[in-house]
Parts: structure tokens; C-alpha cells; sequence
């Protein structure tokens, strides 16, 4: 993965120190911020989605542990930055965007995996039918969506770029434009992109009405993958092991539910889930459910997911090596399932 990360870890940057510029956050107001005591846990979603913790705690696996949702987000990166402000008390983001707050001096500490890409959940470009587009160097001068600066669909967008032959000249002449994911599909058949990017249930539906062609899959590129994971602040969880412990392994059963329960009963309980909260949102992507592309037993961490993150930061000497293990960038140390690994 390392090819593409250079220019990625610039941008991923600039949105962590702008975000926090707009905020009004700081290094000392982060590590100033102290644990809720409330047996609440404040998280931001997508519209229209279930999450694994949404799902989780509607299947009871939070005991009393509620959820406390703050407002919609639109990537990775920005659910990070919320995290490390102290807005919210977990995050789920792209194991790149994870390793590089790390090694920026934020404590945070991925605690169990939150989406990955496999044969069903997985990443691809796409145009229309009709597009000229059919190859890497077409990119050149067009515009293709991102959910975000810096997340997950940036990076793989420029590793597929340099791994075809365009020089970081020729990749910055295509044009990124940030799009909520709902949102796509109706900006490529408008003609307002040029190139989408699906995923999982948003992939599904935009083949069901036809009339697009996928260019690329990230798992053409990495195989199937981990690709993110919830973290925390290292401080909420030595202050509130016990809620760190309810949330890691409720999420993990979670995985496992999902991993062993027919379709047709993780659909109608996604549905039931969007019913329930009332936050005025459509059902229409929820029959398209495709899995979290996690493929480890209940979300367990493993090095081979953070390796690479980390070899590219030595190798842009961003990072000295050995300045980071691997070993103790995340922690399984709550998640029920871990002790299956041994």
C-alpha cells in the first residue's frame, strides 16, 4: 500500500490541522479532555446507515450502556478529529488516518475493527455506461467524488493513479470533489462527476438501476482487507475500562451476529433500527446491505492491518524506524473474541 500514501498523509494533515483551526481545538485542550462518568457514549453516524454500535445496542449487547448520537458525519477524518477534540468518546476511520494521528502525538487507541473490503463490501470507481473513461490516464482533468479529504476513497483513488504510471503532477489534476455517499450516484447520472465511488450497499443499488461500468475494485489492488477501526482516547478508557469493555465487545458480537444471520433478518432489524430513532431519514439503501467486509472473528486487530501505515510513514522518513511498534498501536485487550487468535 505504501505507493500512494505520501501524498495522502500530506492531505490527511492538512484536514487534521484545519479541522482543529475551525474548532478552536488545541494540543493542550486534547489532552485536557476528561471521560464522561455517565454510562453514555457520544458518537456521530451516516444518514440512512446502521452502524455496528446502533446495531449492537439494539441487539442488547450494551447492557445499559446507551448511545448518545451528536450529529451525522461525512469521513473518517473528521469523525478522528471530533474523537481527539473530546466531542465524542469513539470513532471509526481508515487504519492509515488512525496511525497517522497516532504517530502526530494523539493518544488514541484503535480497540476493534469497524469495516473492511471482501468479494461483497468493497470499494470500486465507476462511470457511466456511456463514459469514455476505461483507463487509469483518463482520469486526467476529470472529476471524481470522495466522501471526505484524506479518508479512505483519496488514498486508494491515488494508489491506483500511481500504480498505472501517472506522476504526482498528472494525479493532482484530477479533481476531487467531496460528496455525502448518498449523494453520488445521482451526481454521476447528472453529469456533475465524472467518476463515482461505491460501496457496499451504495454499489448495489447503483447496479440494480444500471446504466454505470466499474473502472477498479480496492480489492483488485490489496485483496480482501481490513480497512478500519473504532478508536478511543487513551484517557476515557483508563478512566471508564468498564464502558470501553461493554462498547468493544458488544461491537465484536456485533461482527459475529452479522457474520452468522440470514439477510433477510439483518435487513428487517437495520429497518426496525431507522424506524426507531426518528431522525427523518429514508430506508431505501438498507435492502442493499452487502456486510462490513470484516472478515476477522468478531473485528480482532491484527499487525498485517497496521504494517503497512507504518512502513510508509519510516519510509518518507516522517517517522524514525522502530519509533513505532506495531504491536502496540491498538489493543484487543477487550474484545471477547481475541483469545481465539492464540
Amino acid at each position: 500500500m505504501r505507493i500512494f500514501l505520501k501524498t495522502w498523509h500530506k492531505a490527511f494533515a492538512a484536514v487534521l490541522l484545519g479541522g482543529c483551526v475551525a474548532m478552536g481545538c488545541s494540543t493542550s485542550q486534547v489532552e485536557k479532555t476528561t471521560a464522561k462518568s455517565s454510562p453514555t457514549l457520544r458518537y456521530q453516524s451516516y444518514p440512512g446507515l446502521v452502524s455496528l454500535p446502533e446495531l449492537a445496542q439494539d441487539l442488547g449487547y450494551f447492557n445499559d450502556v446507551k448511545l448518545d448520537y451528536v450529529g451525522t458525519v461525512q469521513g473518517g477524518p473528521q469523525d478522528l478529529l471530533t474523537l481527539v477534540a473530546g466531542d465524542v468518546d469513539f470513532a471509526s476511520a481508515v487504519l492509515g488516518a488512525v496511525v497517522k494521528v497516532i504517530a502526530a502525538g494523539l493518544d488514541v487507541v484503535p480497540v476493534v475493527a469497524s469495516y473492511g473490503s471482501d468479494e461483497e463490501m468493497n470499494m470500486g470507481l465507476y462511470v457511466l455506461e456511456n463514459s469514455p473513461i476505461r483507463t487509469a490516464r483518463d482520469f486526467i482533468g476529470k472529476k471524481i467524488s470522495v466522501n471526505a479529504f484524506g479518508a479512505h476513497y483519496e488514498f486508494v483513488i491515488k494508489d491506483y493513479l500511481a500504480r498505472h504510471g501517472l506522476t504526482p503532477e498528472e494525479i493532482r489534476e484530477v479533481e476531487l470533489i467531496v460528496l455525502p455517499p448518498v449523494s453520488t450516484e445521482q451526481a454521476l447520472r447528472n453529469g456533475q462527476i465524472d467518476i463515482a465511488v461505491f460501496s457496499g450497499i451504495l454499489e448495489k443499488r447503483a447496479l440494480k438501476t444500471g446504466g454505470v461500468r466499474p473502472i477498479m475494485k480496492d480489492i483488485e489492488l490489496y485483496g480482501p482487507f481490513t480497512a478500519g477501526s473504532y478508536a478511543m482516547r487513551r484517557d476515557f478508557i483508563e478512566q471508564n475500562p468498564e464502558l470501553a469493555k461493554t462498547f468493544v465487545s458488544g461491537v465484536a458480537r456485533a461482527q459475529e451476529w452479522l457474520h452468522h444471520t440470514p439477510k433477510e433478518q439483518i435487513i428487517a432489524r437495520m429497518e426496525s433500527i431507522i424506524d426507531k430513532r426518528r431522525r427523518n431519514e429514508t430506508k431505501v439503501l438498507i435492502p442493499f446491505y452487502t456486510g462490513s467486509g470484516v472478515a476477522e472473528v468478531g473485528g480482532v486487530q491484527k499487525d498485517e492491518d497496521f504494517k503497512p501505515w507504518v512502513d510508509a510513514l519510516v519510509s518518507e522518513q516522517k517517522l524514525k524506524p522502530e519509533q513505532l511498534n506495531v504491536s502496540t498501536l491498538y489493543s484487543n485487550e477487550f474484545n471477547p473474541y481475541a483469545n481465539l487468535k492464540n
